[in-house]
């Protein structure tokens, strides 16, 4: 009597992995809509480089928005990406493999996730590219007015640095 229960209890908690669809599901339809967002920024860019040359100061306008909005729709991008890595490495690592990810020959092998150590790797890469340039979009927008902002924006570019050294340095120690 014991085994049978711990059998089925056991099934049971074997089952439950599939909650995990539920994250998987919306980590992908979470990226299908910041892609859609972070092309309605360059749609936006594209709509208004008609009248750059409308007017000198329309230009230089423009110039600060373009960059505003390219730069965060390469964030946006970025965020969307992790959601997709994030959902098809849990899809990967608690449902099933996804076959034509394992034997598709034309693609990179970047969504391919066997551990969730792999997965961990994955995300941080594209987590740090989105630190780096959430950092280059304050950047941008910020106004130096003396030289301790410059020092602060010196120690940040170094920090960046020094985070993308350790993590190629990781990565090489690995292989």
């Amino acid at each position: 009597m014991f085994k049978i229960i711990e059998t089925i209890i056991e099934r049971i908690l074997w089952e439950s992995r599939f909650m995990i669809f539920l994250a998987v599901v919306t980590s992908v339809l979470a990226a299908f809509v910041l892609v859609l967002i972070g092309t309605y920024d360059i749609y936006i860019v594209i709509k208004d480089a008609t009248h750059m040359f409308s007017s000198k100061e329309y230009f230089k306008e423009f110039h600060k928005e373009a960059i505003k909005n390219i730069v965060s729709a390469v964030d946006v991008y970025l965020i969307a990406t992790v959601l997709l890595i994030f959902g098809l490495g849990l899809y990967e690592l608690f449902i099933s493999k996804i076959d034509p990810m394992e034997k598709d020959t034309k693609s990179s092998k970047i969504l391919v996730v066997h551990t969730l150590d792999q997965l961990k790797e994955k995300l941080a890469k594209v987590i740090l590219m989105v630190l780096i340039v959430t950092f280059f979009k304050y950047a941008i927008e910020f106004k130096y007015t003396d030289i301790k902002n410059l020092l602060f924006l010196s120690i940040g570019v170094f920090l960046i640095a020094l985070s993308v050294y350790f993590m190629h340095k990781g990565h090489e120690e690995k292989h």
